[in-house]
C-alpha cells in the first residue's frame, strides 16, 4: 500500500541519514512523518537523544509506552538513559526491570540492568549481570560497560583485556572511545 511504501522509504532515508551521522534532519524527517506509528516516534526519541534533547526524547517514550505498554524497547531505552545519567536510578531500574520481563533473555537490557546497577553502586551486582551479558553477546557497547566496572573494581588486566576485544569489533565506536578517554586509558 502507499502507506507501507512511504513507511518504508521514511525508515531508509533515517537509516542513510544516521549513517551520515545526520542527527537532526533525521529527526525533523521523523516529526513530519511519525503520525501515531509507534516505532517511528521510538526511532525519533532516539534521535532527540542523540541531540541531547533528553526531555523531547522521554516525552516520546512515555507516548511509546501509552500508545503499547508491553514495547519493552522503550522501556529500556527511558531506564537506559537515566542511569546512564545518574538521575532517578531507582524508576530507572524499575523500567529496564519491567523490560526485562517482556524480553527476559535479551542482552542489551540485561546490560541496562547491570549499568543500573553500577550507577547504583552495586559493583559486584553489575560485573555479574554485565558478564552474562556480554558472554550472551559479545557486543561493543556490552565490553564498554563490563571493562568500565571491571576497571572501577582493579581488575585492570582483565578490563584492557575486553575492551581490546570491543574495539576488535569496532575502535570507532562512540561510547567505547568516550570511555577510554574519560577512564584515560590506551589500548
Amino acid at each position: 500500500s502507499n502507506a507501507d511504501e512511504q513507511r518504508s522509504r521514511t525508515l531508509a532515508e533515517v537509516q542513510l541519514l544516521r549513517e551520515h551521522r545526520q542527527w537532526q534532519a533525521a529527526f525533523d524527517l521523523l516529526a513530519t512523518h511519525s503520525g501515531d506509528d509507534i516505532d517511528l516516534i521510538y526511532e525519533q526519541a532516539m534521535l532527540a537523544e542523540k541531540l541531547r534533547q533528553l526531555d523531547v526524547m522521554e516525552k516520546l517514550l512515555r507516548q511509546v509506552i501509552a500508545q503499547n505498554p508491553s514495547y519493552y524497547n522503550a522501556y529500556n531505552a527511558l531506564g537506559f538513559s537515566l542511569a546512564d545519567r545518574k538521575v532517578r536510578l531507582p524508576e530507572a531500574k524499575q523500567l529496564i526491570v519491567k523490560a526485562l520481563s517482556f524480553a527476559p533473555d535479551d542482552p542489551f537490557i540485561t546490560d541496562s540492568l547491570g549499568w543500573v546497577e553500577f550507577r547504583m553502586g552495586n559493583k559486584q551486582a553489575a560485573l555479574a549481570i554485565l558478564q552474562r551479558a556480554y558472554d550472551t553477546k559479545n557486543d561493543v557497547e556490552i565490553g564498554a560497560h563490563l571493562g568500565e566496572v571491571l576497571w572501577s573494581l582493579g581488575q585492570k588486566d582483565k578490563a584492557l583485556k575486553i575492551w581490546r576485544e570491543a574495539a576488535r569489533i569496532d575502535a570507532k565506536n562512540d561510547l567505547l572511545v568516550e570511555t577510554l578517554k574519560r577512564l584515560k586509558v590506551k589500548l
